[in-house]
């Protein structure tokens, strides 16, 4: 690409003759680019950015490790679904409302077959798949199931 301009070739021609004859002192050129440097001061990279971004930086660095901690924190276990007693765990099978309104449960104990409990989180291996476990259940006045203990999985 060709930046030449032929229409001021003549009268710039002009000018730079003009200028040869004039002779500055050398002093000139040292006073224009040391006052050309205080201007435009070099910054190192970290003045260039505002404070404010460090300290936006800094808050967003604060609330990361924040939500960090807050969500690797172990949850609490839901407050009666699962009861501790010396048996062992109750595993609710109803709603809690529903166990704390019925007025007369009962206990019985049963035995359960092993595979219907994989979904509750009993280990089931192809040897013992046809076993039974023994279990209490908490059953209403109508005999429906409300809550489950196994007293035993071996």
């Amino acid at each position: 690409m060709d930046t030449r301009n032929d229409g001021l070739d003549g009268p710039l021609g002009t000018l730079r003759n003009a200028m040869d004859d004039i002779d500055a002192p050398r002093c000139v050129e040292k006073e224009l680019m040391a006052a050309f440097a205080r201007q435009h001061v070099r910054t190192r990279w970290h003045q260039r950015i505002p404070r404010l971004a460090f300290a936006g930086a800094g808050a967003v660095a604060m609330l990361a490790v924040a939500a960090i901690v807050v969500l690797k924190a172990p949850l609490r276990a839901a407050d009666g679904l699962l009861q501790r007693d010396e048996a062992g765990f109750f595993i609710a099978l109803e709603s809690l409302e529903r166990i704390e309104s019925e007025p007369n449960p009962r206990m019985i104990e049963t035995e359960v077959p092993r595979m219907e409990l994989a979904s509750l989180g009993v280990p089931v291996t192809p040897e013992n798949a046809g076993d039974t476990v023994l279990a209490e259940m908490l059953v209403s006045a109508d005999g429906d199931p409300l809550a489950l203990r196994l007293t035993s999985t071996e």
